[in-house]
């Protein structure tokens, strides 16, 4: 297990239901709580707002919607900062400048890392 200095609560955005899961338990087992798992943009967006996380996890690429433009829009009205995963980090690379990137797949101490970036900016 691999520990990062900040715990807060997660916003996790994810359409895939078996890696939503699993990341909910990696970033359980590094001390952080997951308030919130969505598949969508709008869901995504609703989230953010009822839940005020500390941090937001997204995919870039959902069934319904994006994830880029969800992420656009919370910025938008609240500063959260933000992991936008990828399975192709150059296709989204610069979309959500305020963001980490982390490509797909990513080993938790490629997620304890991103996290400790995203938290530090």
């Amino acid at each position: 297990m691999v520990a990062t200095s900040s715990k807060c609560a997660i916003l996790i955005v994810e359409d895939d239901a078996m890696i939503a899961m699993l990341l909910a338990e990696m970033l359980e087992a590094m001390g952080h709580s997951v308030c919130a798992i969505e598949a969508t943009e709008a869901g995504a967006v609703a989230a953010a707002l009822a839940h005020r996380p500390g941090l937001m996890i997204v995919d870039a690429h959902l069934q319904q919607g994006s994830g880029v433009a969800a992420v656009t829009a919370i910025l938008a009205t609240q500063s959260i900062p933000c992991i936008l995963v990828s399975g192709d980090i150059a296709e989204v690379l610069g979309q959500s400048p305020r963001a980490v990137m982390l490509a797909k797949p990513y080993s938790e101490a490629g997620l304890a890392a991103a996290i400790s970036r995203a938290v530090a900016s």
